[in-house]
């Protein structure tokens, strides 16, 4: 799947307008599994792919939890990691609420190319302080680092105070994981537009 749009209209909750709906990117590496969460997320079913030449996109509803207006819309894109296509990133993270950025996490060769890539999009000034969901991929397998690994060895905590993270072993074909992640990176979200609104009434 690539270089495509496919796109479906979602029922949204009266109290979350559609108009509001998350603009999230989905980053990472060729082949970490990026176009797999996505569709993953618009099915809830394993998708099979092909490496990505551009992008993918998809309007999803996220569940939250329980209770009362507990969702929200989100409109992911998913786009290719190829080594090309990355200063492309850019230009799709511009204006980003939150980033998903997708390891391989049986790929130890790549975690310091990844690593870089990772550095060098959060460090845009247009993405200062927009939240990170780092994806651990592939956790399901035996040859899977452990988390503690992936996270030392992407640097995370070199990321900067003015990137909030979360860290979420997953496995993308049968979507485990996903759903926590995403919860985190909502509420980090949320966090950041709070704080941002509390700045501008101080100004």
């Amino acid at each position: 799947m690539g270089n495509g749009l496919s796109e479906r209209r979602v029922s949204v909750l009266p109290c979350l307008p559609s108009f509001q709906a998350l603009h999230l990117v989905i980053l990472g590496l060729d082949c970490a599994g990026k176009t797999t969460v996505l569709y993953r997320l618009r099915f809830n079913e394993f998708v099979n792919t092909v490496p990505t030449k551009g992008f993918n996109t998809e309007r999803v509803r996220l569940p939250l939890g329980t209770g009362r207006c507990r969702s929200a819309a989100c409109h992911f894109w998913d786009v290719g990691g190829q080594e090309k296509l990355r200063p492309l990133w850019r230009s799709y993270t511009r204006c980003a609420d939150g980033l998903v950025f997708v390891v391989d996490s049986v790929d130890a060769e790549r975690m310091e190319e990844a690593k870089t890539e990772l550095h060098k999009i959060t460090r845009l000034h247009d993405n200062l302080g927009v939240p990170v969901l780092v994806v651990a991929n592939k956790q399901d397998l035996r040859a899977a680092l452990p988390l503690a690994d992936v996270e030392r060895l992407l640097a995370l905590n070199e990321l900067g105070t003015h990137t909030p993270w979360h860290l979420q072993p997953a496995c993308a074909i049968i979507g485990e994981g996903l759903q926590e992640g995403l919860e985190r990176l909502h509420a980090m979200i949320i966090k950041r537009r709070k704080m941002l609104r509390q700045q501008k009434r101080k100004r």
